[in-house]
């Protein structure tokens, strides 16, 4: 299941009507579709014609039920639009969710927990969101695996468009998130000079970040909502319509193109980590020097070498040597690497100095930020060991507890070899090392 989250801080940019009109075109090419209001306001229930006073419970009684101990099911709350489209209503009490959800563990994951369990029962899930940046925008965007940002093409539709793209990088960052980013202009007018300026600044400026899709002005989009309706119910002849299925279109066509390129490219990551993996294991039984060379001095400085290191080599050595990869078991392979890398990766203090040693064979740059640098990650960066994917870094720190995270790539994440964390006030996790 693809879930898209409808995001703009900004109001009047059209996110609920696209929100709706979206979601219906995909159902009417066939997809099951899943719409999810996380607006307050609750428009989506107005735009389908849904009695707000027939609405007994709302998304806000999902996502709130679990920090009370009595989960609500996403299937309890539903209402059936057609016949492949099903919408999760909003409420006003949603505007009180954040308050009510602070301290709460993981509670910018509680629509991710709730779609998980319908996960088999549509293709795609589009949720509008709020005209702000808040927690009900970080549920949405935890749970997403596409971002769509409506803008439309008027004078204020460059203003904080790029500062808004930006947020959603950091955001879709700091949760480790693979997110795909793209830009809709809508409500455009094609007779205007402005309108067809600022079309072209903005795919002057984002160009494949752009959907080639432009929704149109147009006057029966906003009648079809008077009446309760998507705009392939009200008119399905209008421009308005064929610009919702030229969109629907573009999505469906580029999950395909998607699903072939990561199909090709599952084949080839599996040969290659297959492959490695098997070397890997083999060299086990002898590895070198510069393999396992997290010293406190220079590389070539044999006696400093941590404990912990010399663990790690003298159990490592006493694997036997004959044993050949075809005689392997698979299960035997994995817990004999995973027990390695416990021991040998991670964050860990050595006389009166703190060393960082991770494994990232792909990475062109590995950083760490954290307290201890003002969560500056270009002031410490890793240095990669020879050719076996290993970074490491070491400094000294005062006694004390520390907050940190890895940065690979530019791409912010917490500690894989490192248990212990905490939740940050960002929502994700922060690794934790305790200096003595």
């Amino acid at each position: 299941m693809r879930t898209i989250a409808v995001v703009n801080q900004k109001g009047g940019c059209g996110k609920t009507t696209v929100s709706i009109n979206l979601a219906s075109a995909l159902a009417g090419a066939g997809q099951r579709v899943l719409l999810v209001d996380m607006d307050p306001q609750s428009h989506c229930a107005v735009g389908l014609a849904v009695p707000e006073e027939q609405i007994e419970q709302s998304i806000y009684d999902v996502l709130i039920s679990r920090s009370r101990n009595e989960p609500i099911k996403l299937t309890e709350i539903l209402w059936q639009v057609s016949d492949n489209l099903e919408m999760a209503p909003a409420s006003i009490d949603l505007s009180a969710f954040e308050q009510q959800m602070a301290g709460i563990p993981d509670r910018e994951s509680c629509l991710r927990e709730a779609l998980h369990g319908v996960r088999d029962s549509y293709d795609y899930t589009i949720v509008d969101c709020p005209p702000a940046v808040g927690l009900l925008t970080y549920n949405a965007l935890r749970a997403a695996t596409d971002v769509i940002v409506p803008v439309e093409t008027g004078y204020f539709a460059l203003h904080g468009l790029s500062r808004q793209l930006e947020t959603l990088s950091i955001l879709c960052r700091r949760y480790s998130q693979e997110v795909s980013v793209k830009v809709l202009a809508s409500m455009y007018d094609v007779r205007t000079k402005m309108a067809r300026e600022i079309l072209a600044e903005l795919r002057s400026h984002f160009d494949e970040k752009m959907f080639k899709t432009v929704v149109s002005f147009n006057t029966k989009i906003k009648e079809a909502s008077s009446y309760g309706q998507p705009i392939s119910e009200y008119d399905p002849a209008s421009k308005g319509r064929r610009d919702f299925s030229s969109l629907a279109e573009e999505i469906l066509g580029a999950q395909k193109q998607q699903q072939r390129h990561e199909f090709v490219n599952s084949l080839a990551d599996q040969l290659e980590s297959i492959s490695a993996s098997a070397d890997e294991l083999l060299e086990s039984t002898q590895l070198s020097d510069e393999r396992l060379d997290i010293s406190i001095g220079e590389p070539d400085d044999a006696d400093s070498y941590p404990e912990e290191t010399a663990d790690v080599m003298a159990a490592t050595d006493s694997q036997e040597p004959e044993q050949n990869r075809e005689e392997l078991k698979a299960a035997d392979f994995e817990e004999r690497l995973s027990a390695k890398l416990s021991d040998y990766y991670g964050v860990s203090q050595v006389n009166d100095a703190v060393v960082f040693v991770t494994l990232y064979p792909r990475a062109e740059c590995v950083q760490v930020a954290g307290d201890f640098n003002n969560w500056k990650p270009e002031d410490s960066p890793l240095h990669k060991v020879g050719e076996s994917g290993v970074w490491q870094t070491q400094m000294k720190l005062p006694a004390g507890r520390y907050r940190y995270r890895l940065v690979v790539d530019g791409q912010w994440q917490q500690d894989p070899y490192n248990e212990w964390t905490e939740l940050n006030p960002f929502g994700g996790y922060n690794s934790v090392l305790e200096i003595k």
